[in-house]
This record gives structure tokens, C-alpha cells and sequence, in this order.
């Protein structure tokens, strides 16, 4: 017969008289009472514990036991369990183990972009705002990034709502590009407490006067920008990105090619903007040149007294509400413009009278200036 897993001698102990013994461990253990009343109803119990659980039941820590139930009383509110809880974190670990700096991230999402085809345009603009959050984050990994972290660093940028939310575009694709890579569990950006509110103001747009006084007094080189911005809608990163082989002047068509995508639309030219353009029919290359842009865009805003009135996105809604006043084709500008006719009617109906929009698309000129733009060359 079997000798019982427990048993109770008597000791020599001023205060304890029996002492349970058992090996169950595979070491011998010993528990001390100071009646056998008190260490037979012991024994009971871890016999009948020892019959319903087995021996890893019988060595299972009293903490561990309180941990567990205090972990079930925790989790039961939101109907899981402590097998719930422990595989959620053991993901957690197991993606922060297979995390990656947050520096590496960027550049293969960089090498990623431009194996994909991106303009060096926007790799440009997404290395100069990526490289802003590694120099804030430092070596962190980017499983360890949290939500709370980055709304902190997009409120210290000290921008503005518009400028602010770019920033958590770009950052919520890294991070995007990153959950498919495995570095992290999901997206700390993809939430709405990351986003600024943008304050919801009536589109500015440049008065005739204003504009006819910007193509004037335009330098040669920035002249089709200006042009291209008032009178085709073009976005200041579509125009940079623009070469002239994409200006077709006997369609009177230019081609647009997103900056992001390999998509492309096609923009009809005005009367007048073909005039304001006839001069460089004959050049090659950007439309507009970086160093150019930099050094001499602020210069024509001065020398037309617009340097401290210039309304936000001022080219595109000139062009979207006066096209919109003259011509009264929402379905058509959206085309055009790259927007749905949501926005449109949204945002450029009513903005300009039609008296002053037949004004804007009369707005051609001079043989002053024809005469500067044809003997400029790059």
C-alpha cells in the first residue's frame, strides 16, 4: 500500500506540538501546528486539493492564487479572461521583441517611397518632417511610441491646425507602414485624439487688381507659376513638379502627375493663361526651378504688396471660385481641380461675383510683359 502523501508527527517546539510533513515537491516540506485538531483538518484539505488538482495544483502559491482572482475581477467587467489578458501582452512582447528604431522605420519607409516611384518632391517634404520626429523620439523603438507621446510632440511643434495635421499625416504612415511590417501592434496616430481642428474660415481669394498686379510685376522666372497657380488651380507641390513637356499648348492641356501616385489628370487652359505662357513655348525642363521658388517667390509677393495679405491657398481658390462664377460647372472643376463636388459647392460657390469672374478671365498681358518674359531664359 501507498504511504499517505502527508503526515502528522509530534515535535519538540515551545510553541508547536505537531508538525505535517510531505514530499510532494520532491523535497520534503513542513508546516507547523500547535494542535493535531488543527493539522489533521490541514492535511484534509490539501488531500482533497491534492485528489482535485494534482501535485502542480498542491504547489501552486497562495499570491499566485490571490493574483488570479484579483485579475478575474478585474477583466470581468469587459468580459474576458486571464487567457485573454495573457496572450494580448505576450503579443505585445513578442512585437516589441521584433520592433525596430524608430530611425530604421523611417528610412525603409523613405527607400520604400522611392522604389515606388514618389516624386523627389515629396520624398523631400516626408524626410523633413520624419527626420523632425527621430530627432524628438530619439533610439526608441516604434512599438514603444504611444498615442499620448505623439499628440505631445505634434502640440509642441507650436504650428498651426493645418500645418500640424501634414505632420500626423506623414506620421500615421509610418507608423501604417510599420503594422504591416510587423514593428508594431497597430496604429498609435489612427485615432481622432491625434487630429488638430482646423477652424472653418470663408475662402480668401486675390482680387483682380491684386492679381493683375502679381503677373505684372512677377519675376520671368516665376511668372508661370503664378500663372499656372491663378489660372489652372494646380497645387504649389503639382506646380513645382510640373516640366514643360507636360504643358501641351497645342491641346491647351497640361498634364498633372501626382506627387504621391503614378495617377495623372488632365487641366484645360484658359485663353489667358495660354497667352500669359506663349513666351516660354519653346523651354524645356522644370516649369519651375527649386532654388528659383525659394529666393524669389517671396520678392513678387513684395513687389505687388501682397506680402502680408496673402490669403491661405490663395492660387487654388482664386482659380476654383472664379472658374466656378464664370463658368457654373461644379462636376467639371472638380475634375479639373482634383476635388468631389461636395467641396466644391462647399467651398467655392458664391465665393466671387460673375461680373468680377469675367474680369478675372480677361485678365491678360501686357506687351511690357511679354517683352520680359521673352527675353528671359533659364
Amino acid at each position: 500500500m501507498a504511504k499517505p502523501p502527508f503526515r502528522i508527527k509530534r515535535c519538540k517546539h515551545p510553541t508547536y506540538k505537531f508538525v505535517v510533513r510531505d514530499k510532494i515537491t520532491g523535497n520534503w516540506r513542513r508546516k507547523f501546528f500547535t494542535s493535531e485538531r488543527e493539522a489533521k483538518t490541514y492535511v484534509d484539505l490539501k488531500t482533497i486539493e491534492l485528489h482535485n488538482h494534482g501535485r502542480d495544483g498542491v504547489m501552486f502559491p497562495a499570491e499566485l492564487r490571490v493574483m488570479a482572482h484579483r485579475a478575474k475581477d478585474q477583466l470581468d467587467p469587459f468580459g474576458k479572461t486571464i487567457d485573454d489578458a495573457v496572450g494580448f501582452y505576450l503579443k505585445h512582447l513578442q512585437t516589441e521583441c521584433g520592433s525596430v528604431p524608430v530611425r530604421q522605420a523611417v528610412n525603409e519607409l523613405i527607400t520604400n517611397r522611392a522604389s515606388s516611384g514618389m516624386s523627389k518632391l515629396y520624398l523631400r517634404d516626408l524626410k523633413y518632417r520624419l527626420g523632425r520626429f527621430v530627432s524628438a523620439v530619439g533610439e526608441r523603438t516604434i512599438a514603444s511610441i504611444t498615442t499620448k507621446e505623439i499628440v505631445k510632440w505634434l502640440e509642441s511643434l507650436g504650428v498651426g491646425a493645418v500645418t500640424r495635421n501634414i505632420f500626423r499625416r506623414d506620421i500615421r504612415t509610418l507608423f501604417s507602414f510599420c503594422c504591416g511590417r510587423k514593428y508594431c501592434i497597430e496604429n498609435p496616430v489612427a485615432v481622432k485624439e491625434t487630429l488638430a481642428k482646423e477652424p472653418r474660415t470663408e475662402v480668401a481669394v486675390l482680387s483682380v487688381e491684386d492679381t493683375q498686379s502679381l503677373l505684372e510685376k512677377s519675376s520671368p522666372e516665376m511668372l508661370p507659376y503664378w500663372a499656372i497657380g491663378l489660372f489652372a488651380g494646380l497645387r504649389s507641390s503639382e506646380i513645382r513638379n510640373l516640366q514643360w513637356s507636360d504643358v501641351d499648348f497645342d491641346d491647351a492641356l497640361i498634364t498633372v502627375r501626382s506627387t504621391k501616385t503614378n495617377r495623372k489628370r488632365f487641366v484645360k487652359m484658359e485663353p489667358n493663361l495660354i497667352a500669359w505662357l506663349a513666351p516660354y513655348r519653346e523651354h524645356d525642363g522644370f516649369v519651375v526651378r527649386p532654388i528659383n521658388f525659394r529666393r524669389q517667390s517671396p520678392q513678387d509677393r513684395i513687389a505687388a504688396g501682397l506680402l502680408g495679405s496673402w490669403p491661405l491657398n490663395a492660387m487654388r481658390h482664386s482659380f476654383g471660385s472664379y472658374w466656378l462664377a464664370g463658368f457654373n460647372d461644379v462636376n467639371k472643376l472638380a475634375l479639373e481641380i482634383g476635388n468631389s463636388p461636395t467641396v466644391i459647392e462647399k467651398h467655392y460657390r458664391k465665393a466671387v461675383k460673375p461680373t468680377e469672374a469675367h474680369r478675372y478671365w480677361k485678365i491678360m498681358p501686357s506687351s511690357d510683359a511679354e517683352k520680359k518674359t521673352v527675353a528671359f531664359t533659364y
